[in-house]
């Protein structure tokens, strides 16, 4: 039985051969020549959107601090710890192993909680205290939408954010997105160092300035006493304690003084007249070794929170004037020519394949 060869192969009207495939990118090349004056005339067009762009967008400014950062990975104290502890004695030691390791810290940096309190600080603006969030919502315009909502009129962030309403919640949201989106990177300029890089860009250049350094501040604080939060509770404790058994100690001391007030001349045969001294010295005893002991723990923990505590020195300030961006009439020109340009050829391309595949 003999098969009909038009049924052999049903994919074969599909393929396109390399020779055809030629043909037809030779055939758009010239279509798109032949066209010439549209894609350059709209080019122009985009060329001249490109200008006005430039013209209207803000001059920015970049504030840019770096520092290094420097954490103790335990060492010689961490081998003391490991000896302290056979011996029951809690130095606190790696309390905060992990919290901030590797990219961590970054993300605390772009963390809704630090930019918070980085715009609830105030700072000196032209001789004059103001919070830095009212500075932004002024250098935004975002003050005359806020006037046209009854809710959000008089609204003020000088309060306790823990009471905060819905409406400076939500806009201390905003802002905070908007500066994770468009005006904070923090980055690492080299992998193989501990120096951390913290960029700040934005219209107001004083603005610019005073978020940068409170930011970093804030940010580094939390970071220094969140790494030795449990270290500093431990010393903390231990410091009371040693407090309390001293006290303890001294009311001893004096017992025994007491004591043998009470029978200055005792009688050597009467043995009951040196009991109540000898309690007493035994009380003594007691309490120094203990106090001893517990001195010497805070001390070791003293020494382990010295350790723990992370070095983090700044190496640049921002200073003014801060570096400038922004976008050249030039620039900005060869920038909307291309994309009218491209934008023009892709719809001709695609304008002249609809028509292909209908014929």
């Amino acid at each position: 039985m003999i098969q009909d060869s038009s049924n052999a192969n049903p994919n074969s009207k599909n393929e396109i051969s390399i020779k055809e495939l030629i043909t037809k990118i030779q055939l758009g090349i010239k279509y798109l020549i032949r066209n010439w004056k549209i894609i350059v005339a709209i080019g122009f067009f985009g060329g001249i959107i490109g200008v006005c762009y430039a013209f209207f967008k803000k001059v920015q400014y970049i504030a840019t601090c770096n520092f290094v950062l420097e954490d103790s990975k335990g060492g010689v104290m961490g081998q003391y710890a490991g000896l302290a502890s056979l011996a029951g004695i809690n130095l606190g030691g790696s309390s905060s192993e992990g919290i901030f390791e590797g990219d961590n810290i970054f993300a605390l940096y772009q963390s809704r909680l630090m930019i918070e309190k980085t715009l609830l600080a105030k700072a000196n603006f032209n001789g004059k205290d103001q919070l830095m969030i009212d500075r932004y919502i002024d250098f935004k315009d975002l003050r005359k939408s806020m006037q046209k909502d009854d809710k959000l009129k008089n609204l003020s962030f000088s309060g306790d954010p823990d009471h905060f309403s819905r409406q400076q919640d939500s806009i201390i949201k905003n802002i905070v997105f908007d500066i994770n989106k468009h005006s904070l990177i923090v980055s690492k300029p080299d992998k193989k160092l501990n120096i951390i890089e913290v960029d700040t860009k934005f219209e107001d250049e004083a603005f610019a300035m005073e978020f940068n350094n409170k930011l970093v501040e804030t940010v580094n604080e939390f970071y220094v006493k969140t790494k030795t939060k449990k270290t500093a509770h431990n010393v903390f404790v231990l410091q009371k304690q040693v407090d309390s058994v001293r006290a303890v100690l001294n009311s001893s001391i004096g017992a025994v003084a007491s004591a043998l007030d009470a029978a200055p001349n005792a009688n050597p045969s009467l043995l009951t007249l040196k009991v109540p001294s000898q309690k007493k010295q035994i009380d003594v005893q007691a309490n120094t070794g203990i106090y001893s002991e517990m001195v010497k723990n805070l001390e070791l923990g003293k020494i382990t929170l010295r350790q723990e505590t992370p070095l983090i020195q700044v190496i640049d300030k921002p200073a003014f004037p801060l570096d400038k961006v922004f976008l050249g009439k030039k620039k900005g020109f060869m920038i909307g020519f291309f994309i009218g340009a491209i934008l023009t050829t892709v719809f001709l391309i695609s304008k002249k394949l609809y028509h292909n595949i209908l014929n």
